[in-house]
C-alpha cells in the first residue's frame, strides 16, 4: 500500500466522521441584536436565562444554578401541557464572554452543548451545537428540537430587547 492509498484511506475516515458527528448534531445559529456581553449575560445570569429558555409555551423553576467548571445547573421545565421535565447540567467551560458548555444529563437524554459568540458589527453571532451521542438517540427528537431551538433564540431576542 503506497503513502497514497493511505492518505486516501484517511480522508475518507475523517470524512465519515464528519458524517456521523453531524448525524448527531443540531446546529442552530442566530445574528442577535445585542452586544456579546450581552448576549453572554443572558446566557449565564440565571435570573434572565430562566425566562427564555425552552420553546414557546414553556416556563422553568431553577434550583441551582453554579456558573464554574462542574457547577450544577438544576431546574425543572414546566411544559404548556402541565408536565413538568427536570433537568441537570453539568458546567463544562465557560469564557466569558465568547464560550459556554455544558453537559445535559437527564431527564429524557444526554447531550453535550457548546455555544460560541462572536462580536459582528455591533451584533452577535451566536452559533449552538447540541452533540448526542448517537444519531439514533437524536433522529426522532430532531424535529421538535430543530423548531424548539428557533423558539429558544426568539425569545432570547425578546428578552435581549427588554434589557436595552
Amino acid at each position: 500500500m503506497g503513502s497514497g492509498d493511505r492518505q486516501e484511506e484517511d480522508e475518507e475516515a475523517s470524512e465519515m466522521s464528519g458524517a456521523m458527528k453531524s448525524a448527531r448534531e443540531i446546529h442552530t445559529t442566530r445574528v442577535l441584536s445585542a452586544s456579546r456581553e450581552q448576549v453572554f449575560s443572558a446566557l449565564t445570569d440565571p435570573k434572565i436565562l430562566q425566562h427564555w429558555w425552552g420553546p414557546n409555551g414553556f416556563t422553568n423553576t431553577f434550583h441551582a444554578f453554579e456558573l464554574k467548571p462542574d457547577g450544577l445547573w438544576e431546574f425543572t421545565m414546566h411544559g404548556p401541557n402541565g408536565q413538568d421535565f427536570n433537568n441537570t447540567c453539568i458546567f463544562k467551560r465557560i469564557e466569558a464572554p465568547s464560550y459556554l458548555e455544558f453537559d445535559h444529563l437527564k431527564e429524557m437524554h444526554f447531550y453535550k452543548a457548546f455555544f460560541k459568540l462572536t462580536e459582528i458589527e455591533g451584533s452577535t453571532l451566536l452559533e449552538w451545537i447540541m452533540r448526542f451521542n448517537t444519531a439514533e438517540e437524536l433522529t426522532p427528537i430532531r424535529p421538535f428540537i430543530t423548531v424548539g431551538n428557533e423558539e429558544n433564540l426568539d425569545k432570547l431576542q425578546l428578552e435581549l430587547d427588554q434589557l436595552s
